[in-house]
């Protein structure tokens, strides 16, 4: 197991589990939430944006994750947080695992945005021009959630900031970038996306 540093805490990371990046902690230092909110780490991996969720004073955060060990990372370093916030952990594909009305006040995805070139890496892969995985996301979170809520997640501008504006606006979603981040060939965008107020 891996070390990885996170406000103050030592967190682990398991084999095979995503190591948090310059992508992981740009996100994580772009979320807000109001405090008592139910949070959603979608694709957990090591659990730092469910475990930045429960420290900005989240009540409630529920872990997702494909890869079942990926899930007992998370809940390894949930174990590192003092009482306060209850935790779950489902194993499932993006939104399979939640109940068809189940809300929450923030959505936090980090996806995996790499475009597949042959040999795949399920962590990194994103398919098809590096877009399959978040455009599925993007047309699906809406309903995930409350009112009031908003949704956080990561892409690269190489798979296209304009397509992913052209979504949410067609899924009926305000939304703003959040922050920006150069890296050699790419540049990071953190999103905040929420409902327009009818």
């Amino acid at each position: 197991m891996k070390p990885v540093f996170f406000k103050e805490l030592e967190l682990v990371v398991f084999p095979s589990v995503y190591e948090p990046s310059e992508d992981s902690f740009l996100l994580a230092e772009n979320v807000s939430l109001p405090r008592g909110a139910t949070a959603l780490d979608l694709g957990c991996g090591s659990g730092i944006q469910g475990i930045n969720a429960a420290l900005l004073g989240a009540s409630k955060v529920v872990f997702t994750d494909l890869d079942r060990n990926a899930l007992g990372n998370a809940e390894e370093n949930t174990k590192l947080l003092p009482a306060g916030t209850s935790f779950e952990f489902r194993q499932g594909n993006l939104f399979k695992c939640l109940g068809k009305k189940e809300g929450f006040g923030a959505i936090i995805f980090n996806p995996p945005y790499v475009e597949s070139k042959g040999k795949r890496f399920r962590d990194l892969d994103g398919g098809r021009e590096g877009r399959e995985v978040l455009d599925r996301f993007l047309k699906g979170f809406a309903k995930h959630l409350k009112k009031g809520g908003k949704c956080f997640f990561l892409q690269t501008s190489l798979n296209g900031e304009k397509k992913t504006a052209q979504i949410l606006g067609e899924q009926g979603l305000s939304f703003e970038v959040l922050a920006r981040k150069r890296l050699f060939f790419e540049e990071l965008l953190v999103f905040g996306a929420w409902k327009r107020k009818k």
